[in-house]
């Protein structure tokens, strides 16, 4: 597989990415990103949502931003509580810019949401990998991830659950 080379713009990126929780005023960049990720949507939906779940405490929404200040992608892990399995996070949502990825962005991002499940108290992560996005599960395999149990289908599209005990 041919990789791109970095431009000047993602050259050194890792060194001045920050993460932090996703504000309202994010509203627009989180919108094209989840156009990105195949779910598009507008800014109003987004800026609604946002508004909804940011005071949840059960939610953790952030981003990362490049050294330019543009958010070049997002995560949202959710505390679930499972009757047969208890408690634990669940990544509901990772996308990063296209530009930005193979450059540590999602890893960043899955680290920073597995540490805020940590300071909750949860002790497993799981995620559902769409299995049409071939890069995602070596991606969680490579962060320690193992898929289980059989694919599924959610909204019309083949998935598997893979999971990590954190700690």
């Amino acid at each position: 597989m041919l990789r791109r080379a970095r431009s000047d713009r993602t050259s050194g990126l890792t060194d001045g990415l920050s993460i932090r929780g996703a504000l309202p005023t994010d509203a627009v960049r989180l919108a094209e990103l989840s156009g990105v990720l195949g779910y598009p949507t507008s800014t109003e939906a987004i800026t609604h949502r946002l508004e909804r779940l940011l005071g949840r405490g059960e939610e953790a929404i952030l981003v990362a931003k490049a050294p330019s200040g543009q958010i070049i992608g997002w995560i949202h892990g959710s505390e679930q509580e499972l009757l047969e399995a208890g408690r634990r996070c669940e990544i509901l949502g990772l996308v990063v810019d296209p530009e930005y990825q193979g450059q540590g962005v999602g890893r960043r991002l899955v680290v920073a949401v597995e540490r805020w499940a940590v300071m909750r108290g949860l002790e497993q992560i799981a995620v559902r990998s769409n299995v049409l996005r071939t890069a995602s599960h070596p991606f969680y395999q490579r962060l320690g991830y193992t898929a289980y149990g059989p694919e599924f289908d959610d909204a019309g599209l083949p998935h598997r659950w893979m999971t990590r005990v954190l700690g």
